[in-house]
């Protein structure tokens, strides 16, 4: 069924179809209601639906959104974490009258997906969502220089120029948590983690460390990524630690469950504080003080700004922005108790 046979039927020429069809704003004045009331009802009987390509070529936009994860977000160690994020943008992708397409033929290099392959389909869509921990500058930048109109879920260090993104506040909320600490009376603070790479590790090291810094608190930072969490604990024990900030919750628990096995109070001995949600499975019967990712609005502003873009509007706001975390009070921060179980 084509807009040609619409028109035959209605005995009305293909330009009025296609008025009708598009909800132009002048149609009312330049069709006859009982016309425009012929077109759509013929449109309804036959289940006619514009074909998406031409209605591009006529339109420059087809309303279809696509969404680029850089790693898989269906499996069942990290569907979790990503599944607000994706629901933020099925929600505003579906209040706006959009849809999503889903690009996941990119090829995986050096353990990332490549968004920018010789067969990409990023053209049949509008624009494009891009989500995961770490995205590849020189795609950004080429995405940057030649388009189509893109947003990152997350903050993302310049490419040749700002990135549009929305992210977390990650600084504000992990720096909002060291004072906290230190108000408390803790004075020799450690960070495990990654500490860099990723944008959002690299903000939360940022805050970490200006908070630390602000308040005259001794600070260190140690790594977890391939370390027994025994040894993990070993250092932090033994540099006297009373606070540790995880970088990620899953090492939070690991280490709460080390020191617990070996007698240690926590909060009073050790206190522990995940910055951020889990991004991998971790169980575990303490609520952990920290904070929470917004991460339903993130996919949902991140929408909004794209669509902006794509109308040449730049939104209602704007195209980089920033939202705060929500602060989880929890049970594991709690001023010290003074003594020193290492000794």
């Amino acid at each position: 069924m084509t807009q040609q046979d619409i028109a035959r039927m209605t005995g009305v020429s293909q330009a009025t179809v296609s008025l009708v069809l598009n909800g132009r704003a002048d149609a009312d004045v330049r069709i006859a209601p009982e016309t425009r009331e012929r077109v759509l009802a013929a449109i309804r009987a036959t289940g006619y639906v514009a074909d998406p390509v031409a209605r591009r070529l006529a339109d420059r936009h087809n309303r279809i959104l696509g969404v680029f994860t850089s790693e898989p977000v269906f499996p069942s160690g990290t569907g979790d974490f990503y599944h607000p994020f994706l629901l933020g943008i099925e929600q505003s992708a579906e209040h706006l009258g959009c849809d999503l397409l889903l690009l996941t033929s990119a090829p995986v290099v050096d353990g990332r997906r490549r968004l920018l392959h010789q067969d990409n389909r990023l053209r049949l869509a509008d624009g494009a969502i891009l989500l995961g921990r770490q995205l590849d500058r020189t795609e950004l930048t080429r995405l940057l220089a030649d388009g189509p109109p893109f947003v990152s879920v997350g903050r993302r260090d310049d490419a040749g120029g700002p990135v549009p993104c929305v992210g977390a506040d990650y600084p504000a909320a992990t720096a909002g948590l060291v004072r906290r600490a230190v108000d408390m009376g803790h004075r020799r603070l450690t960070y495990l983690g990654q500490g860099g790479g990723p944008e959002s590790h690299a903000d939360r090291m940022r805050g970490f460390r200006a908070a630390a810094v602000a308040a005259g608190a001794e600070w260190r930072h140690e790594q977890t990524a391939g370390r027994d969490p025994g040894a993990v604990l070993d250092t932090v024990m033994a540099g006297a630690t009373t606070a540790v900030f995880v970088e990620e919750y899953a090492d939070g628990v690991a280490i709460a469950a080390q020191a617990r096995h070996r007698g240690l109070d926590v909060p009073g001995d050790l206190s522990i504080v995940a910055l951020g949600d889990p991004t991998r499975p971790a169980s575990t019967d303490l609520d952990l003080t920290g904070f929470r990712i917004p991460r339903r609005q993130m996919g949902w502003q991140a929408v909004e700004v794209l669509t902006g873009l794509i109308g040449g509007s730049g939104g209602s706001g704007p195209v980089q922005r920033l939202l705060p975390c929500e602060e989880v009070p929890g049970a594991t921060l709690a001023p010290p108790t003074g003594r020193n179980p290492a000794q």
